[in-house]
């Protein structure tokens, strides 16, 4: 049986608000019976099996599926990901500028992602080459430690008078 057209607004707005009194309002059901026809319309089963199919195609949009992920998981271990970072760098004159540069992800990230894939898929990897892969990222993660990508370098461009320069004034 096919839905009337308030029947499908009714699902339409019961997906949205997730109020069955609310949906039947807007469908344009009566408000003196908006509450009683939405519980009711929810009994109905080609009502509830349109709104059943909305909800799942909404999931199914909204909702990562495994070879996504696994996907994504791959193309972190790779370095082929890359994160949004911010940078502020002076100007001169006691300014600065910020601006948003692309950066791959970290080691510590790719090793993550390496471990996830590894929990997914022990058997597609001899043990060796897996400790190995896992050794080589730790090594990484290491050397990223030892780097400290956030210090900072203050740089007095005004002077304050102790300079060689200002002496000769």
């Amino acid at each position: 049986m096919k839905l009337t057209e308030k029947q499908r607004r009714f699902v339409d707005y019961y997906v949205e608000t997730g109020n069955a009194s609310e949906a039947a309002r807007r469908a344009g059901y009566s408000k003196k019976t908006a509450g009683w026809i939405g519980q009711e319309n929810l009994q109905k089963p080609t009502i509830k099996a349109a709104v059943d199919a909305r909800l799942r195609e909404l999931e199914g949009k909204r909702i990562a599926k495994a070879d996504e992920v696994m996907r994504f998981l791959t193309s972190t271990l790779r370095g082929e990901v890359k994160e949004e970072r911010v940078v502020v760098e002076g100007t001169g004159e006691g300014r600065s500028d910020a601006r948003i540069i692309k950066v791959q992800v970290s080691a510590r990230d790719r090793l993550e992602a390496a471990k996830s894939l590894l929990k997914r898929y022990p058997m597609l990897l001899d043990a060796k080459e897996q400790k190995l892969r896992l050794q080589k990222l730790e090594a990484e993660i290491r050397a990223a430690e030892q780097v400290d990508d956030d210090a900072v370098t203050i740089v007095d461009d005004l002077g304050d008078g102790d300079d060689e320069d200002d002496t000769a004034r």
